[in-house]
């Protein structure tokens, strides 16, 4: 026995922290590290710096002054707020409302209410906004054509309606995986001593879920104030400073100020951004984590039938507005001479517009991967690998989600419109405007990217967080590398997140709007900026067929990416099975 003991203790499975240190000083690993720190700086610290230090230049500080004595600046600093907080509200509630349909109500169809409520995620974000002055204008085919009204659609309220239509199914996703985690023996002790569903809801689901009704909020105030596509065709004399800042860029020339907006915008979207993600981190969110011990009892009474009606009528507004885009498409003009026409297809697939669906397509096709594979890094690197320096890199990894598109577009016209030189040397080529790198291409794939990597890396993040690491541990022990690890062991178990992260980067690349149009050239047409150049001159069948083409795309895409990752998993069982016969 005596014997046995040092052979035990040599083969014994090192600390964690001994692991990591020994993985840590692997160069594949010290290679992927300078990767993503480069990709990250490139692509949002340098724009985000170049916004920063042009609008604290000292010929931009009397500019702040200005705005801060200046009533009509206020105005937009209070539009903004208020848009915020209204858009935050209203998408939370709509949310709220299918999530509670979905989980506490005996109705039929509540597998198609899923589907409708998913709909805006899979859609262009201002597809929305140009069926609603279809529909609800001056001269809409409903407000005009069957009520009689000539109803002004543009403006706050206009704007509110098509945001919170547009952004609820983000609330609407986190309230169902919460509402659906509650654990109901605490709804059915409070039956047993008498309390009705009103009260229970109020005094029992409410306050388990004010961490999932804060969050959406939070995210939906910075997703509205940061929004630039909606704004510029909807908001009518309403404006905000996203639409400030961009028009102080194309119509005004005036980079300075438009800092200067970008700067006052940051400070309530970063704001609001680690607000929420600091309430999701709260202790207080384990108390509606837990496994369900217990089945929900579903309302069954008359109380149903009004929440349920809502919901109904909600979604057959969106239905509405999604049909028109569809509808609109194939006629002439929607509800004044609905003669079925191809014409606005044949004009996207195979006129002048099919090039702006190639160049969005081959641009998505790019971006899409390395979005979905350097998210996936940043999250190993994070757990995995790092220390003292990973919340640092992951800062760096969200910031294409934490700072508004405008931002970031501005922040690259302002860092990468110029040639950089050394000396006579150009060490740094113009990556925006028609005479740059591969006439814009390069920059907009690079935003394309920054913008889509915070959804794979969060989503592996949560999926690497719930891997014990001693799996891997038993891997590298053996003599795998940490890549040969990943590879093998880690990835095959966490291949949902990167189906995940690969859907959202090609929904995202595929319908961007605020960072992009600042970097289309006339060479590199992207499909987004058509929409919005059609709606803002009223050709709306124009517009209704590239939001159809670019919805189908998008679906085709997810069916494509989702067969790829099936083919992935089923050669790595076969290789692993002829592996273990071997």
């Amino acid at each position: 026995m005596t014997l046995l003991l040092p052979e035990r203790t040599s083969t014994a499975t090192p600390p964690a922290g001994t692991a990591r240190r020994r993985r840590g000083g692997d160069p594949a690993i010290r290679l992927l590290i300078v990767i993503c720190v480069l990709l990250v700086a490139i692509g949002a610290a340098i724009p985000l710096i170049a916004v920063l230090a042009t609008a604290f230049a000292p010929d931009a500080l009397p500019r702040y002054a200005e705005f801060f004595t200046s009533s009509v600046d206020l105005d937009i600093l209070r539009n903004t707020l208020v848009l915020g907080a209204l858009v935050g509200a209203g998408g939370t509630a709509l949310g709220f409302l299918f999530a509670f349909v979905q989980t506490r109500l005996d109705v039929p169809g509540k597998k198609i209410l899923h589907v409708i409520a998913m709909m805006p995620i899979v859609s262009p974000p201002f597809a929305v906004a140009t069926a609603t002055v279809v529909l609800y204008g001056r001269r809409g085919v409903i407000s005009n054509g069957v009520f009689g009204l000539e109803y002004d659609i543009y403006g706050l309220d206009g704007l509110v309606f098509v945001l919170s239509m547009s952004l609820f199914p983000v609330a609407y996703l986190g309230l169902l995986g919460m509402l659906r985690g509650l654990d109901p023996a605490v709804e059915e002790a409070a039956m047993n001593l008498g309390a009705s569903r009103w009260r229970i809801l109020r005094t029992v689901i409410l306050p388990l879920l004010a961490p999932g009704l804060v969050a959406p909020f939070l995210l939906l105030f910075v997703e509205a104030i940061a929004d630039l596509a909606n704004p510029l065709v909807l908001g009518g004399d309403y404006t905000v400073l996203a639409s400030r800042a961009y028009l102080a860029v194309t119509g005004e020339y005036d980079l300075t100020s438009a800092s200067v907006y970008c700067v006052i915008l940051l400070v309530p979207s970063l704001a609001m951004y680690f607000g929420q993600r600091w309430w999701l981190n709260r202790k207080v969110r384990t108390t509606i984590t837990g496994r369900p011990s217990g089945s929900v009892h579903l309302i069954t009474g008359w109380t149903r039938w009004p929440i349920y009606g809502l919901a109904l009528l909600v979604a057959a507004v969106i239905v509405s507005l999604y049909g028109t885009v569809i509808v609109g498409s194939v006629t002439k003009v929607f509800g004044v001479d609905n003669t079925v026409t191809l014409d606005y297809l044949r004009e996207v697939v195979a006129g002048p517009g099919v090039e702006a669906v190639l160049d969005t397509l081959l641009f998505a096709a790019i971006a899409t991967p390395i979005a979905g594979v350097v998210g996936l890094m940043v999250a190993w690197l994070v757990v995995r690998h790092l220390r003292y320096t990973a919340w640092l890199l992951d800062l760096g990894g969200t910031l294409g989600v934490a700072v508004p598109g405008t931002v970031l577009g501005i922040g690259f016209v302002l860092a990468y419109r110029p040639d950089r030189y050394l000396g006579d040397f150009m060490v740094f080529p113009s990556l925006v405007g028609g005479s740059s790198l591969a006439a814009g291409a390069v920059v907009i794939v690079l935003a394309y990217v920054i913008r889509s990597l915070p959804a794979g890396q969060r989503t592996a993040v949560g999926a690497l967080t719930q891997l014990h690491p001693s799996i891997e541990e038993a891997s590298t022990d053996l003599g795998a590398s940490a890549l040969q690890t990943f590879r093998r062991v880690t990835l095959p178990l966490i291949r949902p997140a990167l189906l995940t992260g690969l859907s959202y980067s090609f929904a995202r690349s595929m319908t961007s709007v605020s960072t992009i149009v600042l970097l289309v050239t006339p060479e590199t047409k992207i499909i987004t900026s058509q929409v919005m150049s059609a709606a803002s001159t009223g050709r709306y069948g124009v517009a209704f067929a590239y939001c159809t083409v670019l919805t189908a795309i998008v679906l085709a895409g997810f069916l494509v990416i989702r067969l790829i990752i099936g083919a992935g998993a089923v050669l790595h069982r076969t290789a692993t099975s002829e592996g273990q016969q071997k």
